[in-house]
């Protein structure tokens, strides 16, 4: 048994398959159950590993138009226009950002006029300045994580 780089090693293997058993990776990692199961336990507590969840294709379930909203925002109120964006259903990633705008969001709509609809009513908020919104053309990649290094 090994532990060098066991951590490491434990979200790579679940990087590369998070509903992989604890036996499973037990046998990749040359290592007990009950080692892997408390690395895993520490990991979890650390916030290390924030969750296991499945990589949902939205394209497939119609939500083909993703949309990046970039906004100006009154200072006092980034906060609070992060929140609201952090509510939207449809918005999977904010960002508050240093440059030109104050907060950065990817969402997913089921059209044009889906994201045109729920775009406008976000810019109903008096503390929201200015848009810019991108629709993008293809999606490149998303989504993706990388596996750490075992030399650091």
């Amino acid at each position: 048994m090994t532990y060098e780089n066991l951590d490491p090693k434990l979200v790579n293997a679940l990087l590369d398959d998070g509903r992989t058993s604890l036996r499973n990776l037990a046998e990749e990692l040359d290592v007990s159950v009950t080692t892997v199961s408390n690395h895993l336990r520490d990991l979890e507590e650390e916030g290390v590993i924030e969750g296991y969840t499945p990589r949902v294709n939205y394209d497939a379930l119609g939500y083909d138009v993703t949309g990046i909203l970039q906004l100006k925002v009154e200072g006092r109120s980034l906060t609070e226009v992060s929140e609201l964006l952090e509510s939207q259903r449809q918005i999977i990633s904010v960002y508050e950002t240093t440059g030109d705008h104050d907060v950065t969001a990817v969402g997913k709509f089921r059209d044009t006029d889906d994201m045109n609809t729920q775009i406008k009513a976000l810019l109903q908020d008096v503390d929201i300045r200015e848009s810019n919104t991108s629709v993008t053309l293809n999606v490149v990649t998303e989504n993706e994580q990388f596996e750490l290094d075992l030399n650091e």
